[in-house]
Parts: C-alpha cells; structure tokens; sequence
C-alpha cells in the first residue's frame, strides 16, 4: 500500500504546485472548489481500503491535506494547519485517518439502507 499511497501523494502536490502558481488569478471560492476536485478528490477516493494501515504510511497524505488547507487560505509554509481547518470546516475530517473512518461508516450505512451495491 506504500506504493499506492506515495502516488496519490505524488498527484496531490502535483496540482497543489499547481494551483499555487494561478492561486493569485482566482477568487477564494474558486480555489477552495478546485482544491476540493483536484486533491481532495484524489485523497478520497478508495480510501476506505487504507483502513488499519499504520500512522506513518498515512503521514504523506495528512501532509498533502495540510498543504491543500494553506494553499487555500494562503499561508505560509510553516503556519499552524489545525486553525486552518476549522476555518475551512474541515475541522471534523481534520486527519486523514478519520476521513478514512468516516468514508467507510458511511459506505456500510448505505450498504445497510440499500442505497449502495
């Protein structure tokens, strides 16, 4: 899973270098929305398969997320994320480990009303 996990990383900086050099073109609400399709898309996607893997594999995503939460609210490389993330109600899904919790809550209630395959 190491693999899998440094790719998606790998992309997630990719449009987040990305995204910082038009950040100065754009309106705030246009860059949180393109945050949200083009990174954290891509650090939910499938990832209720990274379940039970250790706090170091998923440190590169959390760094990823964190790296999204400044661009968004354009601060400096080494200003304090957890503010950030409140500011940008990201606060519940705040690390990566209970995104991965609650995205797979979430499939077993759909599963369970049978809203989902």
């Amino acid at each position: 899973m190491q693999r899998h996990v440094n790719k998606v990383t790998s992309a997630c900086f990719f449009y987040i270098r990305r995204l910082k050099q038009i950040r100065r073109l754009l309106e705030p609400e246009a860059t949180a929305t393109l945050i949200s399709a083009f990174v954290l898309s891509r650090l939910d996607y499938c990832n209720a398969v990274l379940t039970g893997l250790s706090k170091v594999t998923i440190a590169s995503l959390q760094q990823a997320q964190n790296a999204a939460a400044r661009l968004n609210l354009r601060l400096v490389p080494h200003d304090h994320v957890t503010a950030a993330l409140r500011h940008l109600h990201w606060q519940n899904l705040r690390l990566v480990q209970y995104r991965i919790t609650y995205k797979l809550c979430l499939l077993m209630h759909l599963i369970h009303i049978h809203k989902a395959p």
